[in-house]
């Protein structure tokens, strides 16, 4: 069997599907994208064909060893979400190939379905209350909400307490059992988030993430010593060798690299087992569509400890389209009672609508995340 073409399509809301195919008819599916930079990943994608057509495609880890290391240049947001996506797409080809689902070709389950979590409150968050408790009535027994909107290096205390208001909003909506995660979103700088993390404590965060932006990780060890509950982050880290140096600096309780973003299922579960390694728990990152999504729950089916896997369904990111909508089996990725079964059918499990992703396609996107100001015109994170 060789490979004998890789098709792109960019689909509403943001996402970038990928189709590899074979001489012999079988093909596989994946989803390489970077938020907001959907057509330079595609284009990445198309680069790397040329590594690729003509190849044996049960070769995974070899073909995946080639497109990290015969570039010479190797890492980062880009390069990485194109090598991720065509690996998703390498192992669903596999598994429907041999007829057994990826997470049979990884050593088998550990678990027969995975706890999930959804969001609420939107970008800059509010009513926060209403959305945790509809959510918990749909069965979910988790939730995460942006824990502040923009901030300032140095901000008012105001902003702190504002913050702080609308978590304990949120915990007195769902009361105690309830999980809440709270997002910093890479928004609050060292100076504050020395004070919102620990004003936080009494409201018990399942995990409060990305606390700090990644370029400022380090800064934890001083900031964030002796907190009561977890950490987490990793969505913008894009290799094992990032998420070695993170664990071993020993301040994050809890990652979440996206199977998008990070190499692929290949090196997710290479980051997992060094996770386990240090005793850090698992939880990947997945605001984006079906296919990140059924990547992750074989991630989450093989990884001990996995704990809660993020999904983007109704997510204020996802106008025109949502998650199930380009499955032909919708069934496949239902969330009851707050977790969802792993898919058991060949390969990733999901079978994609082509004829529906050819019709979205035509529409597109060129969706872009908001840019943000402070009141002085510079230019804030979000």
């Amino acid at each position: 069997m060789k490979i004998t073409r890789l098709k792109t399509w960019q689909a509403p809301p943001r996402w970038l599907f990928l189709k590899i195919e074979t001489d012999e008819g079988c093909y596989g599916w994946g989803e390489p994208v970077i938020e907001g930079r959907a057509a330079t990943v595609e284009a990445a994608v198309h680069e790397l064909a040329d590594y690729l057509v003509g190849q044996d495609p049960h070769r995974i880890e070899h073909l995946w060893n080639t497109l990290y290391r015969a570039g010479f240049y190797r890492g980062g947001p880009i390069l990485m979400s194109a090598i991720a996506g065509i690996d998703q797409a390498l192992w669903d080809l596999k598994g429907r190939d041999l007829g057994v689902p990826v997470y049979q070709l990884l050593g088998g389950a550990v678990r027969d379905r995975m706890r999930m979590y959804a969001w609420t409150g939107g970008d800059r968050p509010s009513d926060v209350g209403a959305g945790a408790r509809s959510l918990v009535d749909q069965g979910f027994t988790a939730f995460k909400m942006n824990g502040t909107p923009e901030m300032q290096i140095v901000d008012s205390h105001h902003k702190v307490d504002e913050a702080v208001a609308r978590v304990a909003e949120a915990r007195q909506a769902v009361g105690p059992e309830v999980g809440i995660g709270i997002d910093f979103h890479g928004r609050v700088h060292r100076p504050m988030a020395k004070a919102l993390l620990r004003e936080l404590e009494p409201y018990h965060p399942m995990f409060v993430e990305e606390p700090v932006a990644p370029e400022h990780l380090p800064c934890l060890k001083q900031i964030a010593g002796g907190l009561g509950y977890p950490l987490a982050t990793g969505e913008r880290l894009h290799t094992r060798f990032q998420f070695r140096d993170l664990l071993a600096d020993g301040m994050i309780d809890i990652i979440q690299p996206d199977l998008s973003h990070c190499g692929g299922i290949s090196e997710g579960l290479k980051i997992a087992a060094l996770a386990s390694a240090f005793d850090v728990a698992l939880a990947p990152h997945c605001p984006l569509g079906p296919l990140t999504l059924a990547a992750s729950l074989h991630l989450d089916a093989v990884s001990h400890n996995a704990f809660i896997q993020e999904q983007s369904m109704g997510i204020h990111y996802n106008q025109d389209n949502d998650v199930l909508d380009y499955l032909i089996d919708k069934s496949v990725l239902a969330i009851e009672d707050g977790f969802c079964a792993i898919p058991t059918g060949p390969g990733l499990g999901v079978e994609i609508d082509e004829a529906f992703v050819e019709e979205r396609a035509k529409v597109g996107h060129r969706w872009r995340n908001p840019v943000w100001t402070h009141e002085d015109g510079s230019i804030a994170e979000w």
